[in-house]
Parts: structure tokens; C-alpha cells; sequence
């Protein structure tokens, strides 16, 4: 489908081809968009990642950041930017000028906090410095939920634990970012669909039906969400609970920041690799 577009740009770099597409994709998915964000700024956002390449160099990737942004120029859409050590500085850059920011691949607590507490300092900047439309900043925090399980599932024996550890530490992240009490940064549940036949396909929709957050699920657990009966909000496994879990956990040697290592290096490799081949392909 881009084959006439990809010709007209001949003679440009692969980075530069990609870059034109993806800003008229993202721009044209915005203005579809615009009317949800009109009637409540809090909807209709559309994302766009900084080139992954550059995920640790900050000043470069908060001038992609910064030029991508203005090169798009609407509202409606947020910079992702992955929850490293250098991405919550950027992503701080970013927000104190007055961009929205998805942080991604978060995948335990501590990134959580590290994320909120970026975009909380980085948007009260902006609107400090009053931006034009800085007390309309949005953030959202991606929790990633089911690669959890996916790891953990295949060392449990026990059934009654299986696909848990995934639900039971978005809790946790999403209680840490509750607990800032921001109306504007909001934790958004990703990596929400289910493999295999094991599970209703939406599970991780129906587990995580919390107050102000987002679940980005695949149309098929959307689909069977929508036919389900159990749409009622859900409320925060206690606290003692979610660490008798844990607690759980550690003797069957399963250790969360170690599994939640591995995942963000594997999640920084595959945005990396597919960046490489897209722009390997053009």
C-alpha cells in the first residue's frame, strides 16, 4: 500500500522514507481522532515513537522527540519513549515542553514510580512556563502484563497460580502511579491478549477493569470482552494479599525484578530489530 508513496520518495535515506510515511499515517490517525479529544482531552490519542536506536542518547532522541512532535503539530498525539534510565530523562525533556508522553515497556514498580514522577515534574514545568496547552498534558504509563506469565507459567505446577503473576503486578505498578493522585498521568495495560485457548481471550480485560486506566487490547479480546457478561469494575487485590503472592513467588525461586529484567532487554531488542527491519525493507 505504500509502493506509489515509497517511489515518489526516491533518492531519499531509509530513516527519511519512514519518517515521511509514519508522520502522514499518524497525522491522518490523529485527525480521525481530534473529535474524541475535543469533546474530552483526555481521549483520542494516537502514539509515535523516537527511532529506538537512539533509546540512550537523550539529547538526540529529545530533538527527534521535539521534531516529531512539531512536525505532526496536533494535539491528540504522544511520544513513547521507553521507562530506562535514560528514557525518564527524556521523557522529563519532553514533557517539560510541553509533549505528551506514552513511557513504555514498564514491566515493575519501581519504573512506575520512576515514570510518574518524570512526567508529574516535567508537565508541572510546562505549565508552569505556560505552554500552549499545557494544562491539557496527557501521560500514560504502559504496564506490561501478559509476558509476564508467558515466562513464569511454563515453572508452575500449580494451576491456581498460573497466568497471575502478570495481573498481580500490574496492580502493583498501577497502585504506585494511583498513589501520586494525578488526574492527568494514567496507567494504560498493554500487552493484554491471550495465547493460546487456555484463558477467555479477554482475561487480562476482565482482571483489570480499574478507575482511571487504559487496556490497549487486541480486537479479538475486545470483541469477546464486549460479548462477556463481567463488565463490572473491579477493585485492587489487597495489599497483604498481592505480597503473600510474591512471598509465594520467591520460594518457588520466581523473582519478579529478575523476570522483569529479562523483559525489558528483550523488549528493547525486538523494538531495535523491528526498526532495523523496517527500515532495512525500504
Amino acid at each position: 500500500m505504500y509502493q506509489n508513496a515509497i517511489a515518489k520518495l526516491k533518492g531519499k535515506n531509509p530513516k527519511e522514507i519512514y519518517e515521511h510515511l509514519a508522520l502522514e499515517d499518524i497525522h491522518r490517525a490523529a485527525q480521525i481522532l481530534k473529535y474524541l479529544w475535543e469533546s474530552n482531552p483526555t481521549q483520542g490519542f494516537i502514539s509515535l515513537e523516537i527511532d529506538p536506536l537512539l533509546c540512550d542518547d537523550v539529547a538526540q532522541s529529545v530533538d527527534e522527540g521535539v521534531r516529531l512532535y512539531h512536525s505532526i503539530a496536533m494535539p491528540n498525539v504522544m511520544i513513547k519513549v521507553p521507562a530506562t534510565f535514560a528514557g525518564y530523562e527524556i521523557m522529563n525533556a519532553l514533557a517539560t515542553k510541553g509533549i505528551n508522553i506514552n513511557a513504555t515497556l514498564v514491566f515493575t514498580p519501581s519504573q512506575a514510580k520512576e515514570c510518574a514522577l518524570a512526567l508529574q515534574e516535567g508537565f508541572k514545568k510546562a505549565q508552569d512556563s505556560h505552554l500552549e496547552h499545557s494544562n491539557l498534558l496527557q501521560g500514560v504509563i504502559s504496564v506490561f502484563v501478559s509476558r509476564f506469565d508467558r515466562v513464569v507459567d511454563e515453572h508452575i505446577v500449580q494451576s491456581h497460580l498460573c497466568s497471575q503473576v502478570g495481573i498481580m503486578n500490574a496492580m502493583d505498578c498501577y497502585e504506585v502511579i494511583e498513589q501520586y493522585n494525578v488526574s492527568h498521568i494514567r496507567t494504560l495495560f498493554a500487552s493484554t491478549g491471550v495465547k493460546g485457548e487456555d484463558l477467555p481471550k479477554s482475561y487480562y480485560i476482565d482482571k483489570l477493569i480499574l478507575p482511571h486506566s487504559i487496556n490497549t487490547a487486541p480486537l479479538e479480546s475486545i470483541r469477546a470482552y464486549q460479548m462477556s457478561e463481567d463488565k463490572e469494575q473491579k477493585s485492587l487485590i489487597n495489599i497483604s494479599s498481592r505480597l503473600a503472592f510474591w512471598e509465594d513467588m520467591k520460594e518457588k525461586n520466581i523473582h519478579r525484578d529478575i523476570i522483569a529484567h529479562r523483559l525489558l532487554d528483550e523488549g528493547l531488542v525486538a523494538f531495535k530489530q523491528s526498526f532495523e527491519d523496517l527500515l532495512k525493507s525500504l
